[in-house]
């Protein structure tokens, strides 16, 4: 059995949302890495609790060839964007956008997500609006504006 198939219902029976899972490193180091969310965010208590129930779940299901390397994580403030779901959820914050092709003559956008559905985004740059289908996008995260934060204030 996969390592998704395996920690999905631990995950969302937790009440979060699971973003990501890895498997990767050479035979004798091995990790895990499996990326959790909800709305709001998840805190260290959260995380902890998650880490132990997919840990026995795991070792019940006599997971992986050998040893490994358990991480669990949240995706930070500076997320991928994957989903159409998670597009969603981030509409109203600043993005970055790589696309396979160029989109309204560029292939870097960096804006504000103003909508997202099941096929497309539309993501202001520079006050025009690009629409980018799910399928030419190559990479997408959310982006935070530092200094900003840092300061306290939101740009």
């Amino acid at each position: 059995m996969d390592a998704e198939a395996l920690v999905r219902p631990v995950v969302e029976g937790a009440g979060l949302e699971l973003v990501e899972v890895s498997y990767h490193g050479p035979r004798a180091h091995r990790i895990l890495r499996i990326t959790v969310d909800r709305e709001g965010g998840v805190d260290l208590e959260t995380i902890a609790t998650i880490s132990e129930k997919l840990a026995r779940r795991l070792d019940l299901e006599d997971f992986g060839e050998g040893s490994y390397r358990l991480e669990v994580s949240s995706p930070g403030l500076e997320r991928p964007l994957r989903a159409p779901a998670q597009f969603a959820r981030c509409v109203g914050r600043q993005v970055e956008v790589r696309t396979v092709e160029p989109v309204g003559g560029s292939s870097v956008h960096v804006g504000t997500l103003v909508a997202a559905d099941d096929r497309a985004i539309d993501v202001e740059v520079d006050g025009v609006v690009r629409r980018i289908g799910h399928r030419q996008v190559a990479s997408a995260r959310t982006v935070v504006d530092w200094a900003a934060e840092l300061k306290g204030t939101h740009a």
